[in-house]
């Protein structure tokens, strides 16, 4: 009988794509993937280590499994990603029940390390350079059959002084567009209809291997692949979004009018000391002309409070910002301090209840901002993707193509008919609840 393996992936997208690239691996070696983690015989737990909560909640998704271990249920856990990266002895020490931590850069060595835990070679860790971590090679899709996340590069090179990325996952790389296409086609063929296109910094892609920007000709390239119908980028950086990026995306009817551009702040001085470019001016200045360029064009971004020297009137400025900005979609964060970073040793920590206080002013006032947004939807119809039948509210539920997997709001709709996964259908809006829109199918 074939040894049990289930992975727990937590995180980003793009640690999701890791954990299906070693499930690969494993299920190619003999191993049987299991979905329910918990009823296998060897746990993988594929961490995130980014921010404080990230760390507490793989710290205890690791405990969780390591009791299951004791109680007998399965035989080993193991510890994979960026916390085990990021905090390689700390982690073998503070967690002894540990059968292995594993850094990015030997994730290819999987299947060898599973049986060394099962021959009772007892806990050990296994680690490489962070430039080790392969990029290419098989996938076990773990999203619904419908979407895949697309990762076009590793690493990163813009330094913030908050962000530990760099450090844990080494420079930026991008990937062969030829081994890209040849992926998204393997896709595609899978049933794949929607591409979410990611990496630290999609608008990096192919400055290291090409000497220049690529994005826009990797996007139009993937626009040529049949059965493919939604692609969507993700973590398109402000100062290298170009005129051609824009106008590929506003040309080509495949790329979905949504933009995902993190901008964590707008006050000069703040993007200043955060390592970042751009101010209140030059950011308002691109987003008018995104929206003149892609009409109908809909903005995510990602805004931090409370960085160290953040001011009142430098938050005040902020949420003016936010307000005359109107982005349909955006998320608040408040600064955490990670170890390590140029922003942790920083003089002027703002206290915690602040940086709180601050996240939730911000979120408020986004919440009456897409309010606003959701009621004037009222009445248009949207395509939506089917994502699954919710038995509570009895009705269909999905996206439309101005919301991302897992982020974004759904669709709650009515169907006079049953509805597969991944179907696309026309909804007309009638109401909204919070950040999802409520309608009917026509």
């Amino acid at each position: 009988m074939a040894v049990r393996v289930g992975m727990v992936s937590l995180g980003c997208a793009k640690n999701q794509v890791d954990a299906e690239r070693m499930l690969f691996i494993l299920r190619e070696a003999g191993f049987e993937i299991v979905a329910d983690a918990a009823l296998s015989d060897v746990v993988i737990v594929n961490t995130c280590g980014f921010i404080e909560s990230a760390k507490q909640e793989a710290i205890d998704t690791i405990l969780e499994f390591c009791t299951l271990k004791q109680e007998g249920r399965i035989k080993a856990v193991i510890c994979t990603g960026c916390l085990s990266e990021r905090y390689r002895d700390e982690v073998i020490k503070e967690i002894p029940e540990l059968d292995a931590v594993v850094g990015i850069g030997c994730n290819s060595e999987i299947a060898d390390i599973v049986r060394n835990v099962l021959s009772g070679a007892g806990a050990f860790g296994r680690f490489s350079e962070k430039e080790a971590l392969d990029i290419e090679g098989g996938r076990i899709i773990s999203t619904q059959p419908f979407y895949a996340y697309l990762k076009i590069a590793e690493g990163c090179d813009n330094c913030c002084t908050y962000c530990a990325i760099p450090s844990i996952r080494g420079r930026f790389r991008s990937r062969a567009m030829e081994d890209i296409i040849s992926e998204a086609k393997w896709l595609a063929e899978s049933g794949v209809t929607e591409l979410v296109v990611i990496a630290q910094d999609t608008t990096r892609y192919g400055e290291d291997n090409y000497g220049e920007q690529k994005l826009p000709e990797l996007l139009r390239e993937l626009c040529k692949i049949e059965g493919i119908k939604w692609i969507r980028t993700l973590y398109c950086y402000p100062e290298r979004i170009t005129d051609e990026l824009l106008d590929t995306i506003a040309s080509e009817e495949k790329l979905v009018k949504y933009l995902d551009i993190p901008m964590q702040h707008c006050n000069g001085d703040i993007l200043k000391r955060m390592n970042r470019r751009g101010d209140r001016e030059s950011l308002s200045a691109l987003i008018a002309k995104i929206r003149a360029r892609i009409p109908g064009v809909i903005l995510r971004t990602t805004m931090l409070v409370g960085f160290p020297g953040e001011t009142e009137e430098q938050f005040t400025e902020l949420c003016q910002f936010i307000k005359d900005m109107k982005f349909e979609r955006l998320g608040c964060f408040a600064y955490s301090a990670e170890e390590g970073t140029p922003a942790a040793s920083f003089e002027d920590q703002v206290p915690i209840k602040i940086k709180e206080k601050r996240s939730e002013i911000v979120m408020e006032e986004q919440m009456f901002i897409s309010d606003r947004f959701n009621e004037s939807m009222i009445g248009r119809t949207l395509e939506v993707v089917t994502e699954g039948f919710d038995r509570y509210a009895e009705c269909w539920y999905g996206r439309s193509a101005m919301d991302a997997p897992e982020i974004d709001g759904k669709v709650f709709f009515a169907s006079d008919r049953k509805l597969r996964e991944g179907e696309y259908v026309s909804v007309t809006i009638d109401d909204v609840m919070d950040y999802d829109l409520i309608g009917t199918r026509v």
